[in-house]
């Protein structure tokens, strides 16, 4: 299929912001066009939700539906995915239901371009997935904060060292919000 599904392709039908995912963000052929965005389906054929919300019931997110949230949100675990992108999912979904979409992408634009700017000026090669999760989880405000912090930095200071200055700091802006940003957890016990 070579066109798009929905209207906001960076906004998915299950309440994540594909703008500040990692997938989103990567070059070449592996990189995911966004929910319902261009070649979509042929990536992932199998996602339940756009084939219920838009193809099924012509809605642009999960929230639209009187259904939502529906058996395919299970609460108990945060979402239906582990993925960090995912862990905002009600409260994202719950902000469209409340206020809608378009106040919702006009605030997560304002994140996608910090994104931008940590992608094009702080990453180390190795940062992308960490920045993309601080981008998603931190409040706006607090993610602004980081992001004045990263621009105010020595501009001669080499890419690395101002990507681990900003991820540090990011880091403990998350810590003293008891906001998890590692990707990889563990089970304990």
């Amino acid at each position: 299929m070579k066109e798009k599904l929905k209207k906001y392709e960076t906004i998915g039908c299950c309440g994540i912001d594909c703008g500040l995912c990692p997938r989103f963000h990567t070059k070449g052929t592996s990189a995911c066009p966004g929910c319902g965005g261009l070649e979509f389906q042929e990536k992932h054929p199998s996602c339940g939700f756009l084939t219920c919300c838009v193809i099924k019931n012509g809605l642009e997110v999960c929230a639209d539906c009187h259904d939502y949230p529906c058996k395919r949100f299970d609460r108990e675990k945060g979402g239906y995915d582990s993925f960090v992108t995912h862990k905002k999912v009600f409260a994202n979904l719950d902000n469209i239901k409340d206020n809608g979409i378009e106040p919702f992408v006009d605030n997560q634009s304002k994140r996608v371009v910090i994104l931008n700017d940590f992608l094009t000026y702080f990453d180390d090669g190795r940062s992308k997935s960490f920045y993309c999760a601080g981008c998603a989880l931190l409040p706006l405000n607090k993610l602004q904060e980081v992001h004045e912090f990263a621009c105010n930095l020595d501009k001669a200071t080499a890419t690395k060292e101002k990507s681990k200055q900003t991820k540090d700091y990011m880091t403990e802006i998350a810590d003293s919000l008891n906001i998890d940003l590692r990707l990889n957890k563990k089970k304990v016990g």
